[in-house]
């Protein structure tokens, strides 16, 4: 059954409200319960992730090409904590000067560097007073110290002293996907590099969610957490809220939830941490390269609805599902790109986000096979296999879950 095919008979202009997303999780032994502001840190490098390229029930899990088309990594890397003192990091960024600035997070200030041996250097500097971020310093310099991808930031060091925390990765010269698609950059990227940025990520993600043992949950994929190199290549940043997941575990269940609105799945509505929550906000990344729109847009002035704004998740699931069934992206695709895109490479990045976002994790499709179909090595028809079509109907429908007050929430990410 094609995609089209499966689509055939909807009606797409009816506005549907399913039922919000209820866990379908009954499985005590694959659950961990953690109290508010208890959740486990990343565990010594006995527990630190393993390369699975030779893993054979991974390969044969769903894949029906060779695992090594996937990715390029280097399976017997040994990145060690390397140290660098305070002051060689005050020399290389002229003592952290307003030029040499690049920007401000969550975690802290992050400013440009050049180190002795000539290297450019991205240099993220821990706020002082900001307790939190003591937790995610401590899950960055574990995850990134030992794993090595081509499309994973490269760790670089560290600096610890009593009062200074730092890290220094290497230097993105373009920024991130947010920058270029919603930022001060003037221009608009072309269909190529978001293709191109697309499969990056995805191969990256795929990287962390099934070549690593444990697997690791990235928890905040964003375009802000995209960055860019001199080619445009992709590369995931950012690990502070990672969590590690045993192949016995399939869900954490939390009190206390972190995210960034508009890429928040359903089932953190319940307090449920999943493989497949990456999935979903890696679907809005991908949106955001279809539309050019941000997470989170604001309703028309004549709009019924009493709130103002809308996640462009959900306001792009019935466009989706039209798109899907026609065949006409107009209503989806970035007026920026003039309409020069290639059709079946949309055809495939739009059948990708729908997938991703769908409001069940258990029917989001591995980010494995995301980066293949956005590679073109398997039809965007493999992302419905298996699904009936009220299934599929279900999944592409707006949720009644929107932009919904996140107050009890201890934090988002700006």
């Amino acid at each position: 059954m094609t995609v089209r095919q499966c689509y055939t008979n909807l009606n797409v202009d009816q506005q549907f409200r399913p039922p919000a997303y209820v866990s379908r999780s009954n499985n005590p032994p694959d659950t961990i319960y953690y109290p508010q502001n208890q959740f486990p840190m990343l565990m010594p490098s006995v527990q630190m992730p393993l390369n699975r390229h030779d893993n054979t029930t991974y390969q044969q899990r769903h894949l029906s090409l060779p695992i090594d088309s996937l990715s390029s990594v280097n399976i017997n890397v040994d990145y060690p904590k390397n140290g660098f003192t305070f002051e060689e990091l005050l020399e290389a960024t002229n003592t952290f000067s307003a030029q040499n600035f690049l920007g401000e997070g969550g975690f802290g200030f992050v400013h440009k560097g050049i180190l002795a041996d000539g290297r450019e250097v991205a240099i993220k500097q821990l706020k002082s007073d900001n307790a939190w971020g003591q937790r995610e310093f401590k899950a960055e310099v574990d995850v990134l110290s030992r794993v090595h991808h081509r499309h994973l930031v490269q760790y670089i060091g560290c600096c610890m002293t009593q009062d200074k925390k730092m890290i220094v990765c290497e230097y993105m010269p373009n920024k991130t996907v947010d920058y270029h698609l919603h930022g001060k950059h003037e221009g608009t990227i072309d269909w190529p590099t978001r293709l191109k940025i697309a499969i990056g990520a995805a191969k990256g993600l795929a990287y962390l969610h099934e070549e690593c043992q444990p697997r690791i949950i990235h928890r905040d994929i964003k375009a802000a957490n995209i960055l860019l190199n001199t080619s445009f290549e992709a590369k995931v940043a950012d690990f502070g809220l990672s969590k590690l997941f045993p192949d016995d575990v399939s869900l954490i269940v939390a009190t206390s939830l972190m995210g960034t609105r508009g890429y928040m799945a359903p089932e953190f509505t319940v307090g449920e941490i999943r493989e497949k929550s990456d999935t979903f906000a890696f679907g809005v990344v991908l949106l955001e390269l279809i539309t050019g729109k941000k997470p989170i847009i604001t309703r028309p002035v004549f709009s019924e609805e009493s709130n103002p704004y809308e996640t462009l998740a959900n306001w792009a699931r019935p466009l989706l599902a039209e798109a899907l069934q026609n065949g006409i992206y107009d209503a989806l695709v970035d007026s920026g790109l003039n309409n020069v895109y290639n059709y079946d490479e949309m055809k495939a990045m739009i059948a990708c986000a729908a997938a991703c976002v769908r409001l069940l994790p258990q029917d989001r499709p591995f980010m494995s096979k995301v980066a293949l179909v956005l590679a073109a090595q398997t039809p965007p028809d493999d992302l419905f296999t298996g699904l009936k079509s009220t299934e599929i109907h279900t999944a592409s429908t707006t949720s009644t879950i929107l932009f919904q007050d996140t107050s009890e929430l201890s934090e988002l990410s700006y």
